[in-house]
Formats: structure tokens, C-alpha cells, sequence
């Protein structure tokens, strides 16, 4: 099953969304996604309307006009507008329509800390293809090539794929 990581995985490495999707998670040694955990929990304890649970995915927050997804930078807008949309499609087929709101906690490449997403036809439509090709990559018996890129030294995976 898709999840929100995965897809947002997807959308920033493919190489790092075939590893989590085989089970091989070294996220818990990486001092950046505690950090992200930790800012998470203590925006998120400022709510009593948090993480809630529904099929794949879990939404940060909802309120009566948004979902809601808390992220600890804006390193990577894309990826989380895609794991939003398939939020909200999820929301979608169970008959809860809602707009997206991302929230940053830090916010290094601009100034607004709010990005508004919203799910129309046509993203619902990219959405699926995604899905399958996400479906297709993680199938594969072996993971892809890795591809050295600037957020690489970063990533929890950084000695998996290149030491």
C-alpha cells in the first residue's frame, strides 16, 4: 500500500522510496529526522486534533476546512504537494473533501511558512500515474542506480548508497 512517505520518497529520490517500500528504513539513525519527529511532536501537542489515522496515511491535523501537514523545512516542496494530494484523495473517496495547508517549521527558501494545495482533476489524474509507477519501481527486484545530488549528504541513506 502507498503511503505518504513513500510517495513524497518518490518524489525526491526513487532510489530512497524502493529502499523504504523493501523495508530497509535507516531513518532511525539520522539526527535530521529526529529533529523533524521532535518539532513535529511539540507542534503537534499544541492540538488536540492530531495524527489521525485513515487507511495508508496519516494526517497531521484537520481542521473544518483543511488538511493539515506539518513539515520541518521546505527543503522539498514538491514531494510533500504530492504526498498532500494523495491526502486528500483519500479524504476524497471516503466522502471528506478538504483543501491542503503545509506547514514549516523552518523555513529556508522562502518567506511564506503556509503553502496551500488543492485537488483538482487533472492532479487527480497525474496522481494516479504516479501511484502506478510507484507501484512499478518498488516491484523491481533491485533498487536504482543512485545518483549523487545536493540533498544526498543530508539524507538518512547517504552511507547506504554511496560508502
Amino acid at each position: 500500500m502507498i503511503t505518504g512517505t513513500l510517495i513524497n520518497y518518490y518524489h525526491h529520490c526513487k532510489r530512497q522510496c524502493w529502499l523504504h517500500a523493501n523495508r530497509i528504513n535507516l531513518e532511525d539513525n539520522s539526527e535530521d529526522v529526529r529533529i523533524g519527529k521532535i518539532l513535529h511532536e511539540i507542534k503537534a501537542g499544541e492540538s488536540a486534533k492530531s495524527e489521525i489515522k485513515i487507511a495508508n496515511i496519516v494526517i497531521d491535523k484537520i481542521t473544518k476546512d483543511y488538511l493539515v501537514e506539518m513539515k520541518k523545512s521546505d527543503a522539498d516542496k514538491e514531494a510533500v504537494r504530492w504526498q498532500i494530494l494523495l491526502y486528500l484523495k483519500t479524504l476524497k473517496d471516503i466522502g471528506i473533501n478538504k483543501k491542503g495547508k503545509i506547514e514549516y517549521l523552518e523555513n529556508n527558501k522562502g518567506k511564506n511558512k503556509i503553502e496551500y494545495v488543492e485537488l483538482s482533476k487533472e492532479l487527480e489524474s497525474e496522481l494516479e500515474k504516479v501511484l502506478q509507477q510507484i507501484e512499478v519501481l518498488t516491484a523491481q527486484s533491485q533498487p536504482p542506480k543512485e545518483v549523487l545530488i545536493s540533498t544526498c549528504k543530508k539524507c538518512a541513506y547517504y552511507e547506504y548508497c554511496f560508502i
